[in-house]
C-alpha cells in the first residue's frame, strides 16, 4: 500500500506532525496486518485519489491519539465505509 500524501489541515499548532505520522503508520500497519484491505481482497490493484465520508477524528492535541484515529478512519475507507474520489 502506498499513501502518497497525508494532508492535515486545521489542527492545533501544538500537534507534532512527525508524531502523528509515526502513530498513523504504526496503527495502519497493525490494522492491515490483522484485517487486511477489503477493497483489494480480490487481488486486483485499487487506486484511490482520495477518501471522503470517513469517521470523525477526536478533538485532541495528542499526536498519538490523532494518528491512531486517522489510521482507523483511513482503514474504514479502505474497507468500503467511505466515499472514494
Amino acid at each position: 500500500m502506498d499513501i502518497g500524501e497525508l494532508v492535515l489541515d486545521g489542527f492545533d499548532s501544538r500537534v507534532d506532525p512527525a508524531r502523528v505520522t509515526a502513530a498513523f503508520e504504526a496503527e495502519l500497519t497493525r490494522l492491515v496486518r490483522e484485517r487486511g484491505v477489503p477493497l483489494a481482497a480480490d487481488g486486483t490493484g485499487v487506486a484511490l485519489d482520495g477518501l471522503a465520508g470517513l469517521p470523525p477524528l477526536p478533538a485532541t492535541t495528542s499526536a498519538v491519539r490523532l494518528g491512531e484515529a486517522l489510521a482507523r478512519a483511513v482503514h474504514a475507507g479502505l474497507a468500503g465505509r467511505g466515499d472514494a474520489r
